[in-house]
């Protein structure tokens, strides 16, 4: 019983379920049945739209018929329905021609009391749909052009009056309602993003070596961004949306000025430049700007400003504090991004290096033409506006034509110059003229403020902008009379070039004190730049920028700076901002030493601390005190030379003892006997001392010669069997007639010979010669090996310097070289009659070598656009091949 009934309950539960099954099929057919025919109903509409459409192009249709017409397209438009709406804008700018028939002009339908409201929302939909396929077209390919020429005539038509033949006539009083409906209309389109459809068509036309814009587009895209601008009468947040979106398009400023200098006229008009620069000097709305564009588009931004300043030099005098003000905050801004090496989270910049922050790569093609505004920061007419104070400084020369240098390395021609280390300062203030007798100017003056601010400018530019460094610097020392007339505004701020005062700002943190010291960080950077590219006669004899009386101020300063530095313990401690005026300092410091070693200019003892003992620089390095280990690292030239050297022997001593090389009552030192014949005494020293460790070297070596006869010469070494072994056999190795080393033309001075290689060996045999050396220095043995400067500049590293200049050092390889290259760059007339190349040939073993300077030099001609580059290339390769 109870089983009947669950099979019955079962059959009926199928039952059910089938029909359920069956119903929802027939509801799947009839959804089916209505799609489809919904479709079909599209498509027929469609069609039939597009025949209405098509018919309208042939025959005349009054602004009603467009109206409805448009009102159907855009209640089926899909993106892909291009020729429709094309169709549909040219109909409604044609009304738009269309003489004295006001039934027609598609713009009449505004002043319909019924049609008012829905014609604007209409107008509003096809201006922003046009604004959609707008950001689609690539202005590039020619169609897409055609297109873009169209959706621009429809937004210029429908966002201004002044084309309206409605408001001719007896219509002119309707101008200000209709104006009001096209405010509205850009409201509108405001909100939607408009800025963001303009800034996409302008950066696809513009972010490129060559732009795809013509003028009358580029000058209708111009209008329109302006439009709303004005409209609201520069109010923050239009003059916002236009910095962010239209002035941070790559070169956009540049490629007005090129293509429509009718518009660079209205901006003068509107006066922006000077409402750019107010709206940035508000701190935050300069950070929102910067926080809202990333790396690339803040520097296209920077970019525009500084062309515009260029252009606007008046303006830009007038506005000078707050354009120096939003530079630095922006540079700034970016500055925390850059970075210093390659990481994980750094991207590669072609202006900035590596940056943490998001990269355009895009934008790429257009950064030499960024690269170009950017240098007008560093031109002559910006930096004679923003140093106006600096440059217009008199100074007033004694001396018309300054006596003759001496020769070089003469010190006794230096002696004559009575007191002229006591006088330095005095006599810098008294050939220039400017010095303060008491005292000197206030920091906290306004002049004082601007200059200081500026400079902090150029410095925040030169460690933000990393990959135009040199570009920078070498605009900034383009004006001779910039940085010696800098340097006498720094002498105004106090007795010895304001010394006390920027010694007291290391020690305090305040931003007067940062912006005193950037102050002299750029002057420095700068000035050590522009003494490294200048030759021997630009520095001695035309005195180019400097006198040899200031460069003697200069240096001492230097001197005296970087030594309070170390000794009173601010370097141990230094980092950031610190650590970095400190490098710029010691490096400037170290181009006029250097100089000065190479060619005196300074008096005697000019670069000694007589305040300093050298026995209590002795002691604190016995005691290991970090300020005497910075001392001897960076500035031992402070040191005389005969303690430096007895230092040197001190701390030999104590390494021997601490090796246990010295000989004591309770022990003696290891030693290694060499037995050396007379006739091979180069190969047998080389083969028993170039594998022996470093200890072994350093230790006791006795010496044992064999006769030609093979018999033991009789005689005691004690050091001085091999004193002769080492005289020896450093002769041989100089000897050029070896060709492991070579003699400079005119001085006889050795360098490792570049055909060296003929030895199989030559690189051990170099290992070993430098190994002897040092032996003999180790030992206290003096040889006389006269090597060329350049190639103990080489030795001693200073070729990975930032202050090495190959030029200074190219005299003692090359004096005639060196002749003919400056000869070319002195050169006042047509360089290419030289018939020149951009190669120089070489004599080898015989054999004439041609080295080219750039790939394909020998086939291209100096001229004077190249010259320069020439110069550089020559130096760098004649440096490479030695």
């Amino acid at each position: 019983m109870f089983s009947a009934t669950q099979t019955s309950k079962s059959q009926f539960l199928d039952k059910a379920r089938i029909a359920r099954e069956e119903r929802k099929g027939y509801k799947e057919k009839e959804n089916s049945a209505t799609q489809i025919q919904a479709l079909v109903r599209r498509f027929l509409c469609r069609c039939r739209l597009q025949r209405e459409i098509s018919d309208a192009g042939s025959t005349k249709r009054n602004a009603l018929s467009i109206f409805k017409i448009a009102r159907k397209l855009l209640f089926i438009l899909r993106k892909d329905d291009k020729l429709r709406f094309e169709k549909l804008c040219r109909i409604i700018l044609s009304s738009m021609d269309v003489e004295n028939e006001p039934k027609v002009w598609y713009v009449s339908l505004a002043l319909s009391k019924d049609l008012t409201i829905p014609w604007l929302k209409q107008i509003k939909d096809v201006l922003w749909v046009s604004c959609e396929f707008l950001k689609r077209l690539k202005p590039d390919i020619l169609q897409d052009n055609k297109l873009v020429t169209l959706y621009l005539t429809m937004l210029i038509t429908f966002t201004d009056t002044s084309t309206w033949k409605i408001i001719r006539g007896k219509g002119e009083a309707l101008k200000p309602a209709l104006n009001r409906i096209c405010e509205n209309i850009m409201g509108h389109l405001n909100q939607k993003g408009f800025y963001s459809v303009l800034q996409i068509l302008l950066t696809n036309g513009l972010a490129r070596s060559r732009p795809s814009l013509s003028k009358g587009t580029l000058t209708a895209i111009f209008t329109l961004s302006l439009r709303p601008v004005i409209a609201a009468h520069f109010s923050d947040n239009l003059l916002r949306s236009f910095l962010l979106h239209i002035m941070s398009v790559p070169a956009f400023i540049s490629h007005l000025n090129t293509l429509t200098p009718d518009c660079m006229v209205t901006i003068q008009t509107h006066d922006l430049f000077r409402k750019f620069v107010l709206f940035l000097s508000r701190e935050e709305q300069c950070l929102d700007i910067c926080v809202c564009l990333e790396g690339s588009h803040t520097l296209c931004l920077l970019g525009n400003l500084i062309q515009l300043g260029y252009f606007n030099v008046k303006v830009l005098e007038q506005e000078a504090g707050h354009f120096v003000k939003d530079l630095t905050d922006m540079l700034s801004y970016s500055q925390r991004y850059v970075s210093q090496k390659k990481s994980n989270l750094t991207h590669w910049h072609p202006v900035l290096g590596w940056f943490s922050q998001t990269v355009d790569y895009g934008l790429n093609e257009s950064m030499p033409l960024v690269t170009k505004q950017l240098q007008c920061l560093w031109g002559v007419p910006v930096i004679c506006t923003l140093f106006c104070d600096v440059l217009s400084k008199k100074l007033e020369t004694q001396d018309p034509t300054p006596p003759p240098p001496p020769p070089p390395n003469s010190l006794q021609n230096n002696l004559p110059v009575k007191n002229l280390f006591k006088r330095a300062f005095q006599k810098s203030a008294s050939v220039r003229n400017i010095l303060k007798p008491v005292g000197g100017k206030r920091v906290d003056s306004a002049e004082v403020q601007k200059v200081c601010s500026i400079c902090v400018l150029y410095q925040t530019a030169l460690t933000t902008l990393t990959q135009i460094r040199l570009q920078i610097l070498t605009g900034l020392t383009y004006l001779d009379e910039l940085l010696p007339k800098l340097w006498a505004f720094i002498c105004e701020l106090g007795p010895q070039g304001g010394l006390r005062l920027f010694l007291e700002c290391l020690n305090n943190d305040t931003e007067e004190s940062k912006q005193l010291l950037a102050m002299l960080m750029l002057f420095c950077d700068c000035s050590r730049h522009l003494i490294t590219i200048l030759d021997d006669i630009e520095v001695y004899e035309e005195q180019i920028s400097f006198k040899m009386e200031e460069l003697v101020t200069i240096s001492s300063f230097l001197n005296t700076f970087i030594y309070k530095m170390i000794w009173d313990g601010i370097l141990e401690n230094a980092k950031g901002e610190k650590l970095d005026l400190f490098h710029s300092v010691h490096g400037w410091l170290m181009v006029l030493y250097e100089r000065d070693c190479r060619r005196r200019f300074t008096p005697e003892d000019h670069w000694l601390r007589k305040d300093l003992k050298p026995s209590l620089l002795f002691q604190e390095l016995e005691k290991g005190k970090k300020r005497a280990q910075l001392l001897l690292q960076y500035i031992p030239h402070v040191i005389p030379h005969k303690n430096r050297v007895l230092l040197f022997r001190n701390i030999v001593t104590k390494e021997k003892e601490t090796l246990g090389l010295v000989e004591t009552s309770s022990a003696s030192p290891h030693v290694t006997h060499i037995t050396i014949r007379r006739s091979r005494m180069l190969e047998d020293g080389y083969d028993q001392l170039r594998r022996l460790p470093v200890n072994s070297i350093k230790g006791v070596i006795r010496v044992k010669f064999v006769n030609d006869l093979g018999m033991d010469e009789a005689g005691i070494d004690q050091d001085g069997v091999f004193k002769e072994f080492l005289e020896e056999i450093i002769k041989k190795v100089f000897n050029p007639a070896l060709n492991l080393f070579k003699t400079t033309s005119g001085n006889e001075r050795l360098y490792p010979s570049p055909t060296s290689s003929i030895h199989e060996n030559h690189l051990q045999l170099f290992e070993f010669v430098g190994k002897m050396l040092g032996k003999a220095m180790y030992e206290g043995i003096v040889v006389d090996v006269p090597f060329a400067s350049f190639f103990l500049s080489q030795v001693l590293g200073h070729h990975h310097s930032t202050f090495y200049s190959s030029i200074d050092e190219l005299p003692s390889l090359d004096s005639e070289f060196y002749k003919n290259l400056t000869s070319i760059k002195r050169y006042d007339g047509d360089v290419s009659d030289l018939g020149l190349t951009l190669s120089y040939d070489e004599e080898v073993m015989g054999q004439l070598v041609c080295h080219e300077l750039i790939p394909g030099g020998k086939t291209m001609p100096v001229t004077n656009e190249n010259n320069t580059a020439s110069y550089s290339h020559s130096l760098q390769q004649e440096e490479m091949t030695r």
